[in-house]
């Protein structure tokens, strides 16, 4: 087992964002921009879900890897910081799901 975290990959993620590198997958999506990123954000996502229906683990595994790194990708070009998802996420812990969605804002 791997001791390698979400907060690895970020900083990965934000280190080759900003690198000379021209052959970083990384640094080519981010220079796309947001809507670029966000759209493989969805793609990687549709691509779990469907592996998940068809209860196929290891593709499943494959994509929900791809589907964290592309979330990662699109929270850094937004400027949205890891750790404050982080605590939003601990914050919800601290009550049932039912109360945490009726806490919030309705549209």
């Amino acid at each position: 087992m791997t001791n390698f975290t979400l907060a690895d990959l970020d900083r990965i993620i934000a280190a080759r964002a900003v690198s000379d590198d021209e052959k970083s997958y990384t640094r080519k999506l981010v220079g796309k921009g947001v809507a670029k990123c966000a759209q493989k954000l969805g793609e990687e996502a549709v691509e779990a879900a469907i592996a998940a229906v068809r209860e196929d683990r290891e593709e499943l595994t494959a994509e929900a890897a791809d589907l964290l790194y592309h979330l990662l990708v699109v929270l850094n070009v937004s400027g949205v910081n890891l750790q404050d998802v982080m605590a939003e996420l601990a914050r919800r812990t601290g009550q049932t799901g039912l109360e945490e969605k009726a806490s919030r804002p309705h549209d």
